[in-house]
């Protein structure tokens, strides 16, 4: 039944939930952002109450939901936005209403609003719906009809905030993913921007077929964006020093099928330092020690479970099984030993770091070698002095042309009817980016080496 579950879901352009995706619930109007994964008993806070999150399966994204009373306790219902047509109307009165009216005389004293709060709780016994709660706080209010055509809508939004709060079901993606970190934990994704994400793929030159060396230390942002962009082409190979890699968690909220997913591989620097005829020697040297078989240094129920199955005896029958069980892919296997051939022979197409733990400079050394010449490098760090003394290290060196050193800027608009201004509160700096071409250089040591 599973199988047949991911065949109808690589086939569809996954507009549609199902049992088992990953969502951002995007709750009143990016109030609150939370991600979240679609199962029988998932559950959403808002307020002091928890919602089922059963509703949503099936839905399609971009579906909107609304807080109500049902007969089993509180749950989430599906409505149909109609904000569209009443706000035609309310623009026709705007233009007439607001020459006559101002806030200058209203004083907020807290005396304006005559329901109290036990009168809500009455409402809400009663089995009052939350609109009909905003509504009745309108008529109660004795400033409401002097307020402009905006304060009102302010108003009106407010309470529907706190009231009625409404549900929007997000499909996660590059933008909406990075966006929804950096408002809330920054740190984990290194302080990157969305607009400096796309710096990235487009200094990068991330096209389709590309082999995309990735130094990702920002928890999986930077694999998770290279690959929905190449679609289920190229490779993604995520290289790390030393034996424990960076978790790449971000990537399993992107939803990816079995297709992106076996593109996406993990491959140590030692691996690729290794001289191609040493590899079956280093290989067994590994398998002795026992650490090929999970090279992730993760606990991976798939792996555990064929290895199981297989150790116990040759017959075929558990060789079947395990590859029955083999079949779901999951993002950051290592790599096939063809792949690592090929990619010793004509080096990757392009190359990006982000490692804002480590020397930028240091990293840069290790791994550029293996970027094939003439291809483009990108480079990202919060500062802007560890890129510095890359790039000045890069030119004295002669390893690279088109050096340049850009800082993002971005500004986001609010764009409403006669009030569309720049916001007042923005995100001063988005780090900094340094990109290049690798040239050819007879002093660089070979790759090899």
């Amino acid at each position: 039944m599973s199988t047949l579950e991911q065949e109808n879901h690589s086939n569809e352009n996954r507009r549609i939930t199902w049992e088992g995706c990953s969502v951002l619930l995007d709750i009143n109007d990016g109030d609150r952002l939370v991600f979240s994964r679609l199962t029988a008993g998932s559950i959403v806070k808002i307020g002091n109450k928890n919602y089922p999150l059963q509703p949503l399966i099936g839905c399609p994204f971009g579906s909107l939901f609304q807080v109500e009373n049902g007969a089993n306790g509180p749950c989430l219902s599906r409505v149909i936005s109609t904000a569209e047509v009443s706000n035609d109307e309310d623009k026709k009165e705007c233009d007439l209403k607001d020459e006559s009216r101002d806030n200058r005389a209203l004083i907020d004293n807290n005396t304006a609003q005559t329901l109290t709060g036990d009168d809500i709780e009455g409402m809400r016994r009663q089995g009052a719906s939350g609109n009909e709660i905003v509504e009745a706080l309108i008529a109660n209010s004795a400033t409401f009809e002097n307020k402009t055509s905006f304060s009102q809508e302010k108003y009106r939004l407010k309470k529907q905030k706190k009231y009625a709060p409404k549900v929007l079901l997000r499909r996660p993606f590059a933008r909406s993913i990075c966006d929804t970190y950096f408002k809330k934990y920054p740190s984990r994704i290194g302080f990157l921007r969305v607009d400096t994400l796309s710096l990235l793929l487009s200094f990068a030159n991330v096209t389709a077929h590309s082999d995309v060396l990735v130094v990702d230390m920002i928890g999986g942002i930077l694999t998770g964006a290279v690959a929905e962009r190449l679609g289920g082409t190229g490779y993604v190979c995520n290289t790390y020093r030393g034996d424990s890699p960076s978790s790449i968690e971000i990537v399993r909220i992107f939803n990816f099928g079995d297709e992106i997913n076996k593109r996406i591989v993990r491959l140590p620097l030692a691996d690729l330092s290794a001289p191609p005829n040493a590899d079956s020697k280093d290989m067994e040297l590994l398998q002795a020690s026992g650490s090929v078989d999970n090279p992730t240094n993760q606990s991976d129920p798939v792996s555990m479970e064929e290895t199981t199955v297989s150790s116990k005896d040759g017959r075929p029958t558990t060789e079947t099984v395990a590859s029955k069980v083999h079949k779901a892919a999951k993002p950051g296997e290592k790599a096939s030993e063809d792949a690592i051939k090929l990619w010793k022979e004509n080096g990757f197409s392009s190359l990006i770091i982000a490692a804002p733990e480590v020397d930028a400079w240091g990293i840069v050394k290790e791994v550029l070698p293996f970027l094939s010449f003439s291809a483009p490098f990108v480079i990202y760090h919060q500062y802007l002095q560890p890129l510095a003394t890359c790039m000045h290290n890069l030119q004295v060196e002669k390893m690279a042309i088109g050096l340049q050193i850009t800082e993002p800027w971005l500004r986001e608009y609010q764009v409403l009817p006669s009030r569309t201004h720049p916001h007042m509160q923005m995100s001063a700096c988005g780090g900094y980016v340094l990109s290049g071409t690798k040239i050819y250089n007879d002093n660089q040591p070979d790759k090899s080496i």
